[in-house]
């Protein structure tokens, strides 16, 4: 069992992608939902959903989205890791792919993008970087 749950996630929607899969489901929890929202606000997924099982366990479906065959999501990769923690300042904060992507952050006012980080003027987490 992985102790990485959001590489475990990330690892799911990359490989998804891979053999142009439509939706994928993984195990449900706060964070896993607050990077979805982000990814759906930033134009990267077309939707997802919490479900729940008979048992009451939830998981999460997210759908895929594609342009003209291919995938939005270009690459996801995972920055702060169990083993090594990678935090920025607000000012530190470097643009993805010269401002094209998105680096995910978890903050104290929750998951958001770099952008939103700088708006609110608040630093974080790096979760992941997406293009």
């Amino acid at each position: 069992m992985s102790v990485d749950v959001v590489g475990d996630f990330l690892t799911i929607i990359r490989n998804a992608i891979k053999v142009y899969k439509r939706s994928v489901v993984a195990p449900n929890s706060k964070l896993k939902e607050g990077i979805a929202k982000v990814l759906k606000e930033e134009g990267f997924i077309r939707d997802f959903k919490v479900n729940e099982d008979e048992v009451g366990k939830k998981f999460l479906t997210v759908y895929l989205k594609y342009i003209k065959g291919s995938p939005s999501i270009n690459e996801i990769v995972r920055i702060s890791k169990p083993s090594r923690r990678c935090y920025e300042r607000l000012n530190k904060i470097t643009p993805v792919v010269g401002g094209l992507g998105i680096s995910i952050l978890s903050t104290s006012s929750g998951v958001m993008t770099d952008r939103q980080s700088k708006k609110l003027s608040v630093g974080g987490e790096v979760i992941c970087h997406v293009w």
